[in-house]
């Protein structure tokens, strides 16, 4: 028997809460965040969205 290969989720679309600019979310498997420097704390605001773009978070995260 060969063990079956499971594909990962398709990437969701969402918007921007920021700026409104439409990307990909995949929470669950390869997402573009995953790669990112964890930078704490984040800005209060942030914890109310539910996924920022790139450019946005990046904006607002602190430098490392």
């Amino acid at each position: 028997m060969h063990p079956k290969t499971s594909e990962p989720p398709p990437a969701r679309q969402v918007t921007c809460p920021r700026c409104g600019t439409r990307f990909g979310c995949r929470p669950g498997g390869d997402c573009w965040c995953a790669a990112e420097p964890v930078r704490l704390p984040l800005p209060d605001d942030t914890a109310k969205a539910e996924c920022l773009c790139p450019d946005c978070l990046r904006a607002l995260v602190p430098p490392i």
